[in-house]
């Protein structure tokens, strides 16, 4: 989705959302990832600062937050985006900026690193490898279901390589173990990650 991002050239309109629509989208964050708390989501997405929705082609919105007293950068920073009626997926930049926030997570094994950087999808080995981890499966409920918004760690690493959306349950990969199991949508070194302010 990002890989040539250009803020200059691919943002065609932004708007100043309304309070309601924020208090929207700080529920479908907490919503696609339970274990983040009411304090942490205000840390984020303060009450008084509204977030502006940039336009990005034809279905992709990008909401960033204006600069705070304390901030280095001068104009918006962009802190998460949506596709079309997908999951509202945090920036790499956000998630390394807050390392203790709790979003949903994979786990993808070291031969899959060179790939995901270069923008390719993760196939299900990566996932199932010794090395690659998902949420456990339970009887009634799959750990992590088809359209799941998911943050991607990489085996041994700290930090987050890449932020994408689960093309089938975390049952159905581990019982097929072929094909693409997460679509990537955005990656350490493309676009937007290189994108740390738009004015």
């Amino acid at each position: 989705m990002f890989k040539r991002f250009d803020p200059d050239n691919d943002i065609s309109t932004s708007t100043s959302i309304k309070a309601s629509v924020q208090r929207g989208i700080k529920g479908s964050l907490k919503e696609s990832h339970p274990s983040i708390t009411e304090d942490q989501l205000d840390a984020l997405i303060p009450k008084k600062l509204s977030l502006t929705q940039y336009k990005v082609g034809p279905h992709l919105m990008l909401y960033c937050r204006p600069p705070s007293d304390d901030s280095t950068v001068s104009g918006n920073e962009p802190i998460i985006f949506q596709s079309r009626d997908g999951p509202i997926l945090p920036t790499l930049r956000l998630v390394h900026q807050y390392p203790d926030l709790k979003f949903r997570q994979v786990t993808v094994d070291q031969g899959a690193i060179p790939f995901i950087l270069g923008g390719a999808n993760i196939m299900c080995p990566g996932l199932t490898n010794p090395g690659g981890e998902m949420p456990e499966d339970e009887e009634d409920k799959h750990g992590l279901q088809k359209g799941d918004g998911v943050v991607i760690y990489a085996e041994g690493k700290e930090h987050a390589l890449a932020v994408g959306v689960m093309t089938m349950s975390s049952a159905d990969i581990r019982s097929k173990n072929k094909g693409t199991g997460i679509e990537v949508a955005h990656f350490l070194g493309d676009g937007l990650f290189q994108t740390s302010e738009i004015s």
